[in-house]
């Protein structure tokens, strides 16, 4: 099924160092960028992770130091990916909890203020867990009707892109009523909306404002803890601290209350976009309170 598409969808694979958020490096970005008229456009960056890759991540995607020797590096190539990445929004697979927030640390440490938050983000992998649980293969076989080995080079960005595309188009076709009904099943609760909005809010499987969650969204709570309403009589939402002495503490309050907190959180071993999202938090109450 043709996806429905307001804007253009980047759909995107990573290869990395490692699976550390601020330690690791990318070494193969791969992406098919789909237009709302249906032309699709696929680039594949090999990148230079300016440090070593370590034989295991060799054996694993096939990509070796002296591949990525002369290869540009992400700095080298982020203005040219923030401007074909501009206006889009993203999917891939596992996406919302590795590839987004590596690709985030890359562009902040280009010096790139790439605003995820400003779009949707789809993730094939959590449709198909909340769906059916398995993995990216088994997705293939599933939706795809053949074994990814049969089509593809296993653990290469380019390859999987193309395998996790096919997978997003197919989960369209099969979560439909009609075809729940073929199935005998009953289409409550299993289909899918052809919109990016819904699938992005589908795929989102936590409450995380910053990537890492170090901040999440929970309810505002009045001075007597009572939940704060809005016009509709819907829970307000507002930004927590999820971890160490200020846990469960809004960041609001927290800012006023210890304002050195936010100097000790920019100072340390936090991500990039954990001090991105404090930042502008910092910038709003700031502006709030003039």
């Amino acid at each position: 099924m043709k996806l429905k598409l307001i804007k253009p969808l980047v759909i995107f694979d990573l290869e990395t160092t490692g699976l550390d958020l601020v330690k690791d490096r990318i070494i193969q970005l791969s992406f098919i960028k789909v237009f709302p008229s249906g032309i699709e456009e696929r680039g594949n960056f090999l990148i230079n992770p300016e440090c070593p890759i370590k034989p295991e991540i060799t054996q694993l995607t096939g990509i070796s130091n002296e591949d990525v020797k002369g290869a540009p590096t992400f700095k080298q190539l982020a203005q040219k990916l923030n401007d074909m990445f501009k206006g889009c929004d993203f999917a891939g697979f596992n996406s919302n909890h590795f590839d987004i927030p590596l690709m985030a640390e890359e562009f902040l440490r280009a010096g790139i203020d790439f605003d995820f938050s400003r779009c949707h983000c789809i993730d094939a992998q959590t449709i198909f867990h909340k769906m059916e649980r398995r993995n990216l293969a088994a997705a293939y076989k599933f939706y795809c009707g053949r074994k990814m080995e049969e089509d593809f080079t296993a653990h290469r960005a380019d390859e999987d892109t193309e395998a996790t595309w096919r997978v997003l188009q197919a989960e369209l076709d099969y979560y439909t009523e009609e075809h729940q009904r073929e199935l005998g099943e009953d289409p409550e609760g299993r289909t899918l909306q052809n919109n990016v909005p819904m699938l992005a809010e589908f795929s989102r499987v936590n409450n995380n404002v910053d990537f890492a969650g170090r901040i999440v969204w929970g309810e505002a709570k009045d001075a007597k803890g009572n939940t704060i309403l809005g016009e509709e009589g819907q829970p307000v939402m507002t930004e927590y601290f999820n971890f160490g002495k200020h846990k469960g503490r809004t960041v609001a309050e927290t800012l006023k209350l210890d304002p050195g907190y936010y100097s000790w959180i920019m100072g340390s071993d936090f991500t990039y976009n954990t001090k991105q999202v404090l930042t502008r938090i910092k910038l709003r109450e700031a502006q709030m309170n003039k």
